[in-house]
């Protein structure tokens, strides 16, 4: 296969000056942030948004790269170029370390970049050739989508096969992690903005992510950046090994009695429907609740997988969702991330909500003691700031009358 030309090369990399400098590093701030819709999708729970060419790729908070399915003729770049080592820096699970390529078809001579994307759901990983895929979105003010915006963006290939148990429709994965080739650091570099992103996930409807990191506007009119009034932040922590977002908590309150003491390593992850705690942090955690809520009509069996659940018709409600009591991560920080009703009750059924908490089914060495799943980050801003190692939280927007799907994405004048 041919070597990328030199202005493929040129278009790639963006904003290198030199090849003597890190890869592509940051140019000074000038451009817009990108705006995208995201959508829930209901059967595997997972969220998308219309990434390539406006086809929808499944958003992954712990997933480096970008990935999708490939046409048969696409180019590719050799195994010495230095995007092929920021691809290589990080290996799924179970995937061996069988250097960085292998010879091209067309051109035995030549070694072609291969890269390992790797399915979440399926908990499979492929091997593909490195190459380029179009990234499409909108640059925005903050308030609406402004322009189309298109640009080159390093992505490995992917067998058919690896697009097993995705969303229907689904052509890839999104890796929105702490690498040098995920999606957001290419689009900061792509549009000479900060290296940060705005994630707000739905419940339905379509929901907004911000590659730029702001502003946000929600309606109704006349709101402030949600970007510039959060409920707080806490740094972000690397976990050895893992490519994800981490943070770190002084401990867990149920009822606003603390119940766990820290520190405690807490994870993000867009793959997993509801969150996930070590044996050790469940038991003391749902034993709080269910205290807390003693007086409060059970469904027994419970549904799977909760263990706790609740006649829904008797728990009354607030606009902060159920009547039930919060349970608080206290961060590093000092800051307290509040989670309400409508992030810690399942509605299963019509009359049945439970506890939206469940137990890590897989406790390997060094496992989080806490990961946080899509649902308790739902209608919650989160901004995910590589620059200034960082994460802020809005807490449940709820609370300012509005919601993650109340982005206008009317485009503007």
């Amino acid at each position: 296969m041919a070597q990328l030309k030199p202005a493929v090369l040129l278009a790639v990399s963006l904003c290198c000056l030199s090849a003597l400098l890190p890869w592509c590093a940051a140019a000074s701030y000038g451009g817009k942030p990108l705006v995208t819709a995201i959508t829930k999708d209901a059967a595997t729970k997972l969220y998308t948004a219309p990434l390539k060419d406006g086809r929808p790729l499944v958003l992954d908070l712990s997933g480096p790269l970008i990935w999708s399915t490939c046409p048969p003729k696409h180019p590719s770049f050799e195994c010495h170029h230095h995007v092929c080592a920021h691809a290589h820096s990080y290996h799924p699970p179970g995937c061996p370390r069988t250097g960085h390529g292998v010879a091209d078809d067309d051109d035995p001579f030549r070694c072609k970049c291969t890269a390992h994307p790797y399915n979440p759901i399926a908990r499979k990983s492929g091997s593909g050739d490195l190459t380029r895929v179009t990234v499409t979105a909108n640059d925005t003010d903050g308030t609406n989508p402004l322009r189309p915006v298109s640009f080159p963006a390093v992505a490995a290939c992917a067998p058919h096969s690896l697009l097993a148990k995705l969303p229907a429709g689904a052509v890839g994965v999104a890796g929105l992690a702490r690498s040098r080739v995920s999606l957001p650091a290419q689009a900061a570099r792509a549009q000479k903005v900060a290296n940060k992103f705005a994630l707000c996930l739905p419940s339905g409807g379509q929901g907004v992510a911000i590659f730029g990191g702001g502003p946000l506007f929600l309606l109704p009119p006349g709101r402030q950046d949600v970007t510039t009034t959060l409920a707080g932040t806490t740094p972000l922590r690397r976990n050895p090994g893992h490519p994800g977002y981490f943070i770190s908590a002084k401990g867990i309150a149920v009822n606003q009695e603390k119940v766990q003491q820290g520190p405690l390593v807490v994870g993000l992850s867009s793959r997993i429907p509801y969150t996930e705690l070590r044996s050790d942090v469940y038991g003391p955690v749902v034993k709080a609740f269910d205290k807390a809520t003693a007086e409060r009509k059970r469904v027994t069996p419970p549904v799977p997988p909760f263990e706790l659940c609740y006649d829904s018709r008797e728990l009354g409600s607030t606009r902060l969702g159920y009547a039930v009591p919060q349970v608080d991560l206290m961060l590093e920080s000092g800051a307290t991330w509040m989670l309400f009703g409508a992030n810690s009750m399942v509605q299963v059924n019509d009359n049945t909500a439970c506890f939206g908490f469940v137990k890590m089914a897989k406790e390997e060495k060094g496992a989080p003691a806490v990961v946080i799943g899509g649902f308790q980050m739902e209608n919650n801003l989160l901004v995910f700031d590589e620059e200034k190692k960082q994460l802020g939280f809005s807490s449940l927007l709820f609370g300012r009358q509005t919601t993650c799907s109340n982005f206008n994405f009317t485009l503007g004048a």
